[in-house]
């Protein structure tokens, strides 16, 4: 029976995930395996490569093949280095940085949380307003007045004149019925 080392394919279109597997030469593709001995993710950034390095040895011990896409991998793990008996020459794998540990995340929103004020509500001033608040006094009007609001504005004036278009579309409703 030959046996080879080889990718079996698994997930979506177009995002690959691969089982590195030994299994008979004549199966199919993503046919009946004897072992998986990895996984092989390349759409991730650096590409994700666990590789059992002692079934790899010994697979390759005992006569099976590597596909050329599994010789490409196991040279970047470093073990078909091992297995050809090269000396000094480790794999090239890449391995992504750890992600934060979430109660760290936490623990550090938490204290930020903490060192704010307490006081009244606080907004961060614009780079104008800095501008305009390190002019010198005489520049800067003395004393900021609010405007007073228009008698037609109030809340009242505006409450009588909706009430009075109210009453003038009832009047002209009730000209159209008859």
């Amino acid at each position: 029976m030959a046996v080879k080392i080889r990718l079996k394919r698994l997930g979506k279109v177009r995002v690959p995930q691969y089982r590195i597997v030994v299994v008979d030469s004549r199966k199919k593709r993503d046919g009946k395996v004897i072992e998986e001995i990895g996984k092989y993710h390349p759409k991730e950034n650096p590409s994700y490569i666990d590789v059992v390095s002692d079934r790899v040895a010994y697979w390759l011990g005992v006569g099976a093949q590597p596909s050329d896409a599994v010789t490409k991998i196991l040279t970047i793990t470093g073990d078909w280095q091992k297995f050809k008996g090269y000396t000094g020459t480790e794999g090239t794998l890449k391995v992504a940085e750890a992600k934060p540990d979430k109660l760290a995340i936490f623990n550090e929103a938490l204290k930020e949380a903490a060192s704010e004020p307490k006081g009244d509500a606080v907004t961060k001033k614009s780079a104008a307003k800095k501008k305009a608040d390190e002019k010198p006094a005489e520049e800067a009007p003395a004393a900021e007045e609010t405007a007073p609001v228009p008698a037609d504005e109030t809340p009242e004036v505006a409450a009588e004149q909706a009430e009075a278009a109210e009453q003038s579309d009832a009047d002209a409703a009730e000209k159209a019925e008859s």
